[in-house]
């Protein structure tokens, strides 16, 4: 995905995804995600990635509501799986009745974690444009295991102070090179509204091996953007086949979620009807 490590870019000089609730079934009083009744519909909780916010689920957002869905655009902190996984962890739990968790880019690495344990309330997972770690691996390597990331050279890390004197390095995609890494088929006025609103993921993030695969335990849906720059598509092909998805393919950019939100939204929903119970 980035082309080379992530320590070389910061010493030089790295993967797309608040808590914006739109729906929060239980606390909210959503309707169709309590569980009662066998056509009551899961609540879907999507998890942006790095270099996005939950802004970009807006046209999901508003398709699966219009379909009947109660919907959560969660928060993803962006500092690391395992503390992300615990986020969203805490997210689900305050919903009632079924779940599918939908993940874009490195939020797939963060459902992969969170649903672990909750298999009794998650149904499916829905990978969009997104990482399916298997235990021991990381973002970084998985966008490094086959060629077609540029996004290496379109990134620039930025320190930040931690308590107690330590420090990090957050990582942003340039604004000149924003559209066209990660939002190619994105209007020119929406590209520059997303890199001035976009979320730096930590580098360290990236480097974080992954504990857990709820794709091994829970039915796995897939979404590859055949025109992805951040995640080459050989990956993500790679992964849905080995978490044996039901996959999708559709000519789009990183930013799949804002630019096709028809495909997407279509294919969660083919997640939730399958799973339904």
């Amino acid at each position: 995905m980035f082309g080379r490590s992530v320590g070389g870019v910061v010493a030089a000089g790295v993967v797309a995804g608040v808590f914006a609730t739109v729906s929060l079934s239980g606390t909210a009083g959503a309707s169709g995600g309590s569980g009662s009744g066998s056509s009551a519909k899961p609540t879907i909780v999507l998890e942006h990635g790095a270099f996005a916010d939950t802004a970009s689920w807006t046209g999901v957002i508003e398709r699966l509501e219009k379909s009947g869905y109660p919907v959560v655009a969660a928060a993803n902190p962006l500092r690391g799986p395992a503390s992300d996984a615990g986020y969203l962890r805490s997210v689900v739990d305050r919903i009632d009745g079924p779940v599918v968790l939908v993940g874009h880019s490195y939020g797939g690495t963060v459902i992969s974690d969170a649903a672990v344990g909750h298999e009794d309330k998650v149904k499916a997972l829905v990978y969009i444009a997104a990482f399916l770690p298997d235990t021991g691996e990381t973002s970084l390597g998985l966008s490094n295991k086959f060629p077609g990331s540029t996004l290496g050279d379109a990134i620039e890390a930025v320190p930040y102070s931690l308590p107690r004197g330590a420090s990090g390095n957050d990582v942003y995609i340039k604004p000149d090179k924003f559209r066209q890494q990660f939002a190619a088929d994105v209007s020119r006025r929406q590209a520059a509204l997303m890199a001035a609103t976009q979320r730096p993921i930590a580098a360290a993030a990236l480097e974080e091996k992954a504990t857990k695969a709820a794709w091994k335990t829970i039915p796995s849906w897939s979404l590859i953007a055949t025109q992805d720059l951040n995640i080459p598509p050989a990956s993500q092909r790679f992964m849905s086949e080995r978490a044996d998805a039901h996959t999708v393919e559709v000519r789009a950019s990183h930013a799949v979620p804002v630019s096709r939100p028809d495909v997407v939204s279509r294919v969660i929903q083919q997640a939730a009807t399958a799973t339904a119970r």
